[in-house]
């Protein structure tokens, strides 16, 4: 087995910027994302208690035209 190589320090402040870097983008684009995100769920929400409703009403025309 071979012995651990002793890593440069520029190399470990480099990856470890790198990878700070990375979280602190990663927050700022999920707080950015997440608003949008709920917006689009409340329309589905909304769009979805519309069609629903046209069904049940569809429904109800259809049983009541075919009991008459």
């Amino acid at each position: 087995m071979v012995p651990p190589v002793q890593v440069s320090p520029l190399i470990k402040f480099t990856r470890y910027s790198a990878l700070l870097v990375g979280m602190i983008y990663g927050k700022k684009r999920y707080d950015y994302l997440k608003p949008i995100a709920e917006e689009e769920r409340r329309i589905e929400a909304e769009e979805k208690k519309k069609r629903e409703e046209l069904e049940r009403i569809a429904k109800e025309l259809a049983e009541g035209s075919s009991s008459v």
